[in-house]
């Protein structure tokens, strides 16, 4: 894997305003998840076609403002999700096609109001880009642990709209943040499967597929079917 490109983003030259124009014609009230993983080739890739099954499963359509997205810390910029990923969410029942891997970058913290990392240095790096993020990153398995504590009751409705409820999942996690420590260091962990063998890539979707069930139950209010 190559390095990221250090003169891009918001602070390498660019200004707020250039950045600003990136995202014209996105809805003003919407909730960005952002997926971080190493190369955004196996596990965030993974993770963000997963959510995006997942609420449509439930919801019946993915919107309502809700925009699911993914980026690699060293991410293969335009290269194509790697076979046994795609292989893996086929047999989840979710869509592969159309996948482009992407570089990190600053505007892309910016704009997330849900960072979930595979591990915890990629959680490191995502803060360390500042933009305020601390508050809204978290591993993935740490934001499931955190999520499972939370009462549903005291989320707003789906009625009031999946935004309103997503923000309000947020700020519930991050306050129960230090209270709900890991039993491990290792429990927090998704390993990365790239080379690794199909069973392996299987062995991660599993985990993936555990991890984000309980989270898209809060966020929609609605339980996976049976």
């Amino acid at each position: 894997m190559t390095a990221p490109d250090a003169g891009r983003g918001i602070g390498n030259g660019e200004s707020a305003a250039e950045i600003t124009t990136t995202f014209v014609g996105l809805p003003r009230d919407c909730f960005r998840i952002l997926h971080v993983s190493t190369g955004n080739v196996c596990r965030s890739p993974i993770t963000e076609r997963l959510t995006r099954h997942f609420v449509t499963e439930r919801l019946g359509v993915l919107g309502g403002g809700l925009i699911v997205e993914s980026a690699g810390t060293w991410g293969h910029e335009g290269a194509p999700m790697e076979a046994n990923a795609a292989t893996v969410l086929g047999e989840f029942g979710a869509d592969a096609s159309g996948f482009t891997g992407r570089e990190l970058l600053d505007e892309h913290v910016i704009m997330a109001d849900l960072v979930l990392t595979a591990t915890r240095d990629h959680r490191a790096q995502v803060i360390s880009m500042g933009h305020s993020a601390g508050l809204r990153t978290f591993t993935l398995k740490e934001f499931t642990r955190l999520v499972r504590a939370i009462d549903p009751a005291t989320l707003p409705p789906l009625e009031d709209g999946v935004v309103k409820r997503a923000r309000a999942l947020v700020r519930a996690a991050a306050a129960l943040r230090g209270w709900l420590l890991a039993p491990t260091a290792e429990a927090d962990e998704v390993y990365d499967p790239y080379g690794a063998p199909l069973t392996f890539f299987r062995s991660i979707g599993d985990e993936i597929h555990d991890a984000l069930d309980p989270v898209v139950t809060a966020l929609t209010g609605v339980p996976a079917r049976m």
